[in-house]
């Protein structure tokens, strides 16, 4: 599991690692910057999320560099949706806001994150005789 995102690490990271069990490595997100005083300075655009196509890039770099042969991406937005290709599969999820595109583009479309997960459990059962 990665998390890709437009959002900040400051933000991701302590909920990511406490809640999922997700490592700081695994999550692709932007960086925000502070002056020496202590204003805020933007953000990183070295980031690959820190640009439009970024989410597609970093599916892409997975792809590349940890061997992946399938990637499926869940989100809730446009940006999310973007990832596929090179995502083989786009889970749009509803469940705090529903998007018309996000729900006429997706190959699956959830509003309640429990239909999700009692599908991965599902695939993990061992098969019935």
């Amino acid at each position: 599991v990665h998390i890709v995102s437009g959002g900040f690490r400051a933000m991701i990271e302590p909920y990511a690692a406490v809640e999922l069990g997700v490592d700081k490595g695994d999550i692709f997100a932007n960086t925000i910057l502070w002056h020496d005083n202590g204003d805020y300075a933007g953000f990183d655009p070295d980031e690959p999320t820190a640009s439009e196509g970024g989410k597609p890039r970093v599916i892409d770099l997975l792809k590349r560099t940890r061997g992946y042969e399938t990637v499926v991406m869940v989100g809730d937005g446009a940006t999310d949706l973007q990832a596929k290709p090179p995502a083989d599969a786009f889970i749009g999820y509803g469940g705090v806001v529903k998007r018309d595109k996000v729900k006429l583009n997706a190959d699956w479309f959830v509003t309640d994150f429990s239909d999700l997960l009692d599908c991965l459990r599902a695939e993990d059962a061992p098969a019935a005789a």
